[in-house]
């Protein structure tokens, strides 16, 4: 166990430690299995190998299953060894915020710069982006510490509105939040949680002025416009005229209105309020969006020019705080100088609330979330997980060992901020940082600051800190710091996970391969750490094939698998795949109808969003096709909402996604109903048995498909062109694999 104090301000022998690490327990477990597992892998490849050319079959159709399969298990064998990286080196920390305050007063605090991303005030509803903007005002930390840019990549007067009135309701609720020392300061948890509020005319009053604010703007949103009846000052009616006719969502100029300023705003008890500034970066037609990573970069600069605070959080619009001494964690890291000088950022987990109680889509996803960072955390450290996360200014502007040389001095980590941020200088200088063709022939986004070339740029910026020299580290704190939605319907799901997939392979395929470029610099097991995600799409190869082919033989009683001893190598392979998966989750407070979910949507992950990633990347790549960034929707549908509390499945879209899928059930289903009347009917069945455990297993993992084919009428039943079309793709694969088959058994006596 390690443990490590910050003496500076301390006049004891013995200051009272600041973090600790120990590493898991079932690490030497993990090793030794490695070693084992890896050697039945090799003996499964060789087999194969064996197979293919030493001992090749006379038949093409034979030839070719056997491919097929070495080509499944390669894969396999590729995703296994890489995610032993997460298994060989994992700690768990832990912190001591209490003991922070005995080290460090207010005054020495460092300033916190917050960065809030919304893109759509109809799939992201200001309300929701309001309620995190407020948890994070409240933070156990000097208020005129922090200064909170709420980047609103779609340039809407509707959250410009939200905010204005989120900022009258903060004068009142920050202090409300340090009177009663309350842990929920998002105050729309906080009013509906089950918790046994206070009965006064205090918490009544706060009550009423949030429910009047939220029918305000949920009022002006209905209308899609901010009336007269809502703006109450010159200020405010200054700041909507830049709204103009010619103001469109992906044509308009900067847009950067202080709302809040800690210099003179302050709260009904007399405290300074925090910074609230809402930025709307300049677009054209003509200039590159960068979605995300560009909206950060913008904030990097303007945040720079105005307050330039030396660590920067940044946060998804749906991450409400859910522990106000989160900030006192990230410092009780960032206050030791052994860990300061090469530190580039601390992730906490990505948690959420709302889910189900047997997470039916796993959005919890724990294994990239909560268990392979603190794997990584024994290496160089976790990537960056998109939210949740407290950055150095000074790592986003090159690497550790080189100075700093910005393009112009205000965008410099050791520059000081010595003008108001009102002031004419400040903010000409702040917006033309945010213009659209500012980053045109600099280093934005190639080495500085977070990285284009990717639809995931927490990944690829991550990636690229890491192969810089720069470290990372995991908090996981028992409380969860911050919590967030989840889809609560399968396409929104898988549409997502489809988003990121095409991400990764950006970066998997780009000249900064984790397996050729991040091997030199990461060393091998990082890179094989960033390898696991960048190639996650490949899962769809081996999923398509075990999905159809066993299946389809099976229907013609053709055994492809081996006898014995073979066979219980394929048992063992399995077993040992699936316990360790099982292990892992119940480690970290699974459930097995959890993990049995988890590994469902591995499988149905690997039929929709993998294999379309894959697809479309192939097509852009040969110029084909393209695809555009697409926001999960955060708005919630009553009766979806109602069916996910259940636990049942949302299909309900006529999604192309949800054809292969469809289809695998129907021949899984059809296949296995035909191996059980042979095997009772007495027909030679020698051989097929481990095809029958296979396509019995898939069987019941596509239960919920079953259900939304034929048992369900509510809008969430599977779409009648998915159930028309599905059958006939199914006849259609059943026939060319008869065909191939018959004709290969004609060859054959010939």
């Amino acid at each position: 166990m390690e443990g490590r104090g910050l003496r500076a301000g301390f006049t004891t022998d013995a200051p009272p430690p600041l973090h600790m690490s120990e590493p898991l327990r079932r690490t030497a477990f993990n090793r030794l299995f490695a070693v084992v597992y890896f050697s039945a892998i090799l003996a499964l490849l060789y087999r194969h190998v064996r197979n293919l050319f030493l001992h090749p079959t006379t038949s093409f159709l034979s030839f070719s299953i056997t491919l097929t399969l070495f080509i499944s298990d390669l894969v396999l064998a590729f995703m296994w060894a890489s995610a032993q990286a997460f298994r060989m080196s994992p700690i768990r920390r832990k912190e001591f915020p209490q003991n922070l305050k005995r080290i460090i007063k207010d005054k020495d605090f460092v300033g916190l710069d917050v960065f809030i991303c919304t893109a759509d005030p109809y799939k992201e509803p200001p309300m929701n982006v309001v309620n995190t903007a407020l948890s994070l005002m409240a933070y156990d930390y000097p208020t005129e510490k922090i200064s909170i840019y709420v980047s609103d990549d779609g340039g809407s007067v509707l959250t410009l509105f939200a905010f204005m009135e989120a900022a009258k309701f903060a004068r009142h609720w920050l202090p409300f939040c340090r009177e009663q020392n309350i842990m929920e300061r998002s105050p729309n948890v906080y009013f509906c949680s089950n918790y046994q509020h206070p009965s006064s005319p205090h918490f009544d009053k706060i009550k009423m002025m949030y429910e009047d604010m939220k029918v305000k703007v949920e009022h002006v949103i209905d209308k899609d416009e901010v009336t007269d009846e809502y703006i109450t000052d010159h200020q405010q009616r200054q700041a909507f005229n830049k709204w103009t006719k010619s103001f469109t969502r992906m044509d308009h100029p900067t847009v950067i209105q202080i709302i809040l300023d800690k210099s003179h705003d302050k709260d009904i008890s007399g405290r300074l309020m925090p910074n609230l500034i809402y930025v709307s970066r300049g677009k054209s037609k003509t200039s590159p969006h960068h979605f995300k990573a560009g909206a950060l970069n913008v904030l990097l600069r303007v945040s720079a020019v105005m307050t330039n605070a030396p660590i920067i959080l940044t946060q998804d619009c749906d991450m409400y705080s859910n522990d106000p001494q989160t900030p006192l964690r990230m410092l009780c890291y960032l206050s030791d100088p052994p860990l300061k000088s090469s530190l580039a950022f601390i992730q906490f987990p990505q948690r959420f609330h709302g889910v189900n109680k047997d997470d039916i889509y796993d959005t919890e996803y724990k294994l990239p979330f909560q268990i392979n960072p603190m794997g990584l955390d024994g290496l160089k450290g976790p990537s960056y997980l998109g939210s949740g996360c407290f950055f150095r200014r000074r790592a986003l502007l090159g690497d550790p060992s080189t100075p700093v040389a910005p393009e112009i001095p205000e965008l410099s980590p050791e520059h000081v901020v010595n003008k108001p941020i009102r002031s004419q200088e400040t903010l000409s200088l702040a917006h033309h940082v945010a213009s659209c063709n500012y980053e045109n022939e600099t280093k934005w986004g190639s080495k500085t600051g977070f990285r284009y070339g990717s639809l995931v740029e927490d990944f690829y910026t991550s990636y690229r800190l890491h192969c810089e020299g720069w470290k990372s580290l995991f908090c996981n704190p028992e409380r969860a710091a911050f919590l967030g939605n989840v889809p609560i319907t399968l396409f929104d799901g898988v549409n997502q996970c489809k988003r990121w997939c095409i991400g990764l392979f950006e970066v998997a395929f780009s000249k900064y391969s984790p397996l050729t470029f991040g091997s030199q610099y990461m060393g091998l097991l990082m890179s094989l750490g960033y390898s696991h995600y960048a190639f996650c799409s490949f899962w769809c190869i081996p999923v398509t094939f075990y999905s159809f082919l066993p299946q389809l033989t099976l229907l013609n009683q053709v055994s492809i698998f081996p006898k014995e001893p073979w066979f219980f190598l394929y048992v063992f392979l399995f077993l040992g795949s699936y316990g360790q998966n099982f292990l892992d989750l119940i480690l970290v407070g699974g459930t097995v109808r959890r993990w049995w979910n988890a590994q469902r949507m591995w499988m149905i992950r690997g039929l929709t969003c993998n294999l379309f990633a894959s697809i479309e990347y192939l097509l852009r790549s040969l110029g084909i096709s393209t695809y555009d960034f697409c926001l999960t929707s955060k708005v919630v549908d009553d009766e979806q909402s109602k069916r996910y509390g259940q636990g049942i499945f949302e299909f309900g879209v006529p999604s192309p996604l949800f054809v292969p899928l469809t289809v695998a059930a129907i021949i899984n289903l059809f296949s296995f109903l035909s191996g059980l009347t042979g095997f009772f009917s007495g027909n030679n069945m020698e051989g097929l048995g481990l095809q029958m455990i296979l396509t019995g297993s898939i069987v019941l993992n596509y239960l919920p498909v079953y259900g939304a084919i034929a048992l369900r009428n509510d809008a969430g039943k599977m779409p009648t062109q998915i159930i028309i079309i599905s059958p006939f793709v199914s006849v259609a694969l059943y026939y060319a694999s008869s065909l191939c088959l018959w004709s290969n058994n004609d060859s054959s006596k010939h």
